[in-house]
């Protein structure tokens, strides 16, 4: 788990903010992390959103696939980096996450994870920039192994309350914020670093949200 998260906190915006910070103690990011998703943010190509005229999610590669080759899908290596106190089935080298402790970003409150077809829903993997926004943003012209790489990518991905991601659906910045005000700082930086890696562009109103978000930290 160790080497995972390390992973995520020194990746792109993941250093803005630890993901074990207590709820009620957020960090804001340094004024060195906000100037450098401003600079992220400047470079960011402005359009209008395409049609979303065949978007599918398997146009993204199959559902939490293994790209990294570890023997564990995609949701539980996140699942694996973002819960504490972890426990795992029996027989699958700490592959599938049985229970843990989610400290979740967007509301704050603690949610306990356990496995099973009533209760895995309650902790969901959020895509930052949701998959459907790239796909009017860009991610149509890709290949489809960026796609998946994309769907995939740690970076883009992010154990969250269930409720609250069903309720983001595939609204970017300018339509949806997390209701935990001192995340959301840490939030649009590292939606702005995963836009800028993919090279996905913005639309008027998403990058104004941004300027806001990002005026205040």
């Amino acid at each position: 788990m160790a080497g995972l998260a390390t992973m995520a906190v020194l990746t792109g915006c993941g250093d803005l903010e630890a993901l074990s910070t207590s709820p009620d103690t957020a960090a804001k990011p340094d004024s060195p992390s906000v100037a450098d998703a401003r600079k992220k943010l400047a470079k960011l190509a402005v359009k209008g959103r395409a049609p979303k005229t065949g978007f599918d999610r398997d146009e993204f590669g199959p559902a939490w696939a293994d790209v990294d080759r570890n023997g564990c899908d995609t949701r539980n290596d996140i699942l694996k980096r973002d819960l504490d106190n972890e426990t795992f089935k029996r027989g699958t080298h700490d592959c599938i996450v049985l229970t843990g402790t989610l400290k979740d970003p967007y509301s704050g409150k603690t949610i306990e994870f356990k496995r099973g077809q009533d209760t895995s829903m309650d902790v969901q993997i959020d895509h930052l920039i949701p998959l459907s926004d790239a796909w009017q943003k860009g991610a149509q012209q890709w290949t489809a192994t960026k796609r998946k790489e994309f769907a995939n990518d740690p970076l883009n991905l992010l154990a969250v309350d269930g409720p609250l991601n069903s309720q983001k659906s595939d609204s970017d910045a300018a339509t949806w914020l997390p209701p935990r005000k001192s995340y959301r700082c840490t939030y649009i930086a590292r939606q702005i670093d995963v836009k800028a890696k993919y090279d996905v562009w913005v639309t008027s109103a998403e990058k104004n949200a941004m300027v806001s978000i990002l005026d205040n930290c």
